[in-house]
């Protein structure tokens, strides 16, 4: 699609939105368009889904989520273009009357996700190379004491284990804190002089307080409960400083209040928090793996169809911090198997070509890729019994990945070209359950869940 058309596609969705005075803040994931709006019954919802270009229109989180597809990125600078924003002034999302409105749980999901969505890229990206290093380890075609090996290790682990560094920045972009004063407090959690004390089993003391030393690196309720306490005490200081004196003083108050603040109560308080969450989690799967796995992965399409999967990425994260693995997405990463089955068994079945060129399309871009809203949207939730497919078979996909306990060592969203990621325990069943939740999903489709005489009743 040409800029152009960019450009007429942003302006339509704005226009449909209620216009720029109605939106208070825009962020995007892998293909959402997600709109915090002053009220919302000014936005013409039946307008939105009209548009050419957008698949679908989902309401959850306090969002109003206009679902474009894979090139929502290129969308993006048009939409703020024009809604006259800047990136930062729609990722603040400062003074909007919905904003005020939500509760806790859409809050919360709002704030995850505006500040996990920037790095979730690259997060998988560097995931994918773990794996693909520890295949290559495994099957003895690298050395671990080889040049080569530590430079590959090093792009791809530096991104976790500094990652308080990155969720410093975006979570001080979400909260509206000063970027850089964040930024250094996330750099003193995991400075390695404090690092070395801490493997060490150095006693530190501040102010003869007795600091509980701990790993912060890869950690994620520290850093972003310290920008969050950050942002108040700079607005707070904004109002009581004089203006000749306070872009100095406040950002050393932030520092010198903040990062002892966050070494003797901040962290660790959040990470006995986080490892209660990870402890509870861990738990519940043992309990009965088969069952649990079969539950989570089964209704997990609908997380993905409200759009509140992305309120799962911190304990996603704080599992391969505590533990070095993570199973949740693992069980739930089948999911993206079975839409991308669903999908290929209306591509293999119509014969309308309009439909069978965008079945393709999403079927290759979440057996690939992971990118699964195009197909659900655009293809199974709009014929049904696709999805209902989807649903059951990973159920069944997610019974079986459970019980072999398989994991991911980092954050990866299930496809073909992140499979690496998962090698390790349960790896041979891992594959077992996707190869059974792709191609049951399309046998069954294909025969039971479409024909093109359900194209005129969608």
């Amino acid at each position: 699609m040409a800029s152009k058309d960019y450009t007429q596609l942003a302006e339509q969705i704005v226009r449909c939105v209620g216009g720029k005075e109605n939106v208070s803040g825009v962020t995007h994931c892998a293909t959402r368009l997600r709109f915090t709006l002053n009220a919302a019954d000014k936005a013409d919802r039946e307008g939105v889904k009209k548009i050419q270009g957008v698949i679908s229109l989902v309401e959850s989180g306090g969002q109003f989520q206009v679902v474009i597809g894979n090139h929502v990125a290129d969308v993006y600078p048009f939409v703020l273009k024009a809604l006259g924003m800047t990136d930062a002034e729609a990722e603040q999302n400062k003074g909007g009357e919905k904003a005020e409105k939500q509760n806790v749980v859409n809050r919360f999901l709002t704030t995850i996700t505006g500040i996990f969505t920037p790095i979730i890229g690259a997060m998988a990206g560097a995931g994918m190379l773990k794996g693909i290093l520890i295949l290559l380890t495994t099957f003895n075609l690298l050395a671990t004491d080889s040049g080569t090996y530590r430079i590959l290790y090093a792009a791809a682990d530096a991104l976790f284990s500094f990652l308080p560094i990155l969720l410093a920045f975006t979570a001080a972009k979400k909260f509206g804190a000063n970027i850089f004063v964040s930024v250094a407090i996330g750099c003193a959690l995991v400075y390695p002089d404090m690092t070395a004390a801490y493997n060490a089993g150095d006693a530190l003391t501040f102010l003869g307080i007795p600091v509980n030393l701990m790993s912060y690196t890869s950690s994620v309720l520290p850093i972003i409960c310290a920008v969050f306490a950050q942002s108040k005490l700079e607005a707070l200081l904004k109002k009581v400083l004089p203006s000749m004196i306070r872009n100095l003083l406040t950002p050393l108050a932030s520092l010198v209040v903040i990062v002892p603040a966050t070494f003797l109560i901040i962290g660790p308080v959040t990470n006995t928090v986080g490892n209660t969450l990870a402890a509870a989690y861990t738990a519940l799967v043992s309990f009965c793996p088969p069952v649990a796995g079969f539950i989570v992965a089964g209704i997990w399409p609908l997380c993905v169809m409200a759009g509140v999967h992305y309120g799962f990425v911190p304990i996603v994260i704080n599992n391969i911090a505590v533990y070095g693995r993570d199973t949740l997405f693992t069980i739930t990463g089948v999911c993206n198997m079975a839409q991308a089955g669903a999908t290929a068994g209306v591509f293999l079945k119509t014969r309308n070509p309009e439909l069978k060129e965008i079945s393709g399309q999403a079927a290759f871009s979440a057996l690939i890729a992971g990118i699964t809203e195009p197909a659900m949207y655009g293809v199974n939730l709009k014929y049904k019994r696709p999805f209902y497919f989807v649903m059951f078979f990973s159920a069944i996909a997610g019974c079986i990945t459970a019980t072999v306990g398989a994991g991911a060592s980092a954050l990866v969203g299930t496809a073909l070209l992140t499979l690496p990621a998962y090698a390790g325990v349960g790896f041979a069943g891992f594959l077992i359950a996707c190869a059974i939740a792709f191609f049951g999903t399309m046998i069954c489709t294909y025969l039971f869940g479409f024909d093109d005489s359900m194209i005129d009743n969608a």
